[in-house]
């Protein structure tokens, strides 16, 4: 007697998991549509010679890809190259300098560390645009208000604050290995480019794809640097320019989001890419030394 009800609990039980995880399954499922709409709106309407209505009439054409690279009015191939060439540069060098922080930081003992490391963190919490209006005006006095080059420098400088999560992932390699090679004769350089950073290929691509994709996107810092020069636009500023007016609104939109469309590609081919060093990146940052 006692057998048979232990049995009918545990299938009781085992019938209350399986409905939970449909159910959490479902509301994945239906969260999943959700975030998928706009998207796929987006890229619906980049081929509508018109606005989509709520009928969903859709007239299909290439006709918003065609003007967004021969109207001479948008020269969306010069600002994908700036934001292209901001992305590139900006990645290396904040790649190089966020994993060097980071070990420095997880490694090294020093005076004042703790108390730095807090300093980077509360930094770090202020909206980056309280401080644009100086930005420029510095940028200014030293020439570089007009070039692409000066949005490369504003990211590179303050690179070093985003060494949180590197530096939980170098917190879990093993402090035997730097040892080991110390003792062999080698230095905190070749512990750092030798031996670290091979063993760190998820953090290294993480710290990659996060210094490629935050410039990518970005408008309010593009703008200003900009200042309204369509030939220094970022994809971003440019875009955006697109839908300036009521009028241009009603006749760009479809140009507007084709050009987001191609601008997501990048993006999204960079991520699936790296997809697996990302999450591997993310787990092996949240431990914390």
């Amino acid at each position: 007697m006692a057998a048979l009800t232990k049995k009918k609990n545990y299938s009781s039980q085992k019938a209350r998991e399986t409905t939970t995880r449909v159910a959490i399954y479902i509301v994945l499922v239906l969260m999943s549509i959700i975030w998928l709409f706009p998207f796929v709106f987006l890229i619906l309407q980049s081929f509508s010679e018109s606005l989509i209505r709520s009928n969903f009439q859709i007239m299909f054409t290439f006709n918003n890809y065609v003007r967004l690279f021969t109207s001479s009015a948008t020269p969306f191939l010069t600002w994908f190259l700036n934001t292209l060439i901001i992305a590139i540069i900006t990645t290396i060098f904040q790649t190089i300098l966020v994993l060097m922080t980071a070990y420095a930081l997880s490694r090294l003992r020093f005076r004042g560390r703790q108390g730095f490391m807090k300093l980077l963190l509360i930094i770090g919490m202020f909206p980056g645009f309280l401080g644009m209006i100086i930005t420029f005006n510095i940028l200014k006095l030293v020439g570089l208000s007009g070039s692409i080059y000066s949005l490369v420098i504003i990211y590179i400088a303050g690179s070093a604050m985003s060494y949180y999560v590197a530096k939980g992932f170098f917190d879990t390699v093993s402090k035997s290995l730097d040892e080991a090679v110390l003792i062999d004769g080698g230095n905190n350089n070749t512990v750092f480019w030798r031996v670290i950073l091979p063993l760190s290929k998820p953090i290294v691509i993480y710290t990659i794809l996060i210094s490629f994709t935050a410039p990518w996107g970005d408008f309010m810092l593009g703008s200003l640097i900009a200042n309204n020069n369509s030939n220094l636009y970022n994809v971003a500023v440019g875009l955006r320019s697109l839908l300036s007016t009521m009028t241009s609104r009603a006749a760009n939109f479809g140009m507007f989001c084709a050009g987001g469309v191609i601008v997501s590609i990048p993006i999204l081919a960079l991520f699936f890419w790296l997809q697996r060093y990302y999450v591997e990146g993310i787990a092996g940052g949240a431990v914390k030394g």
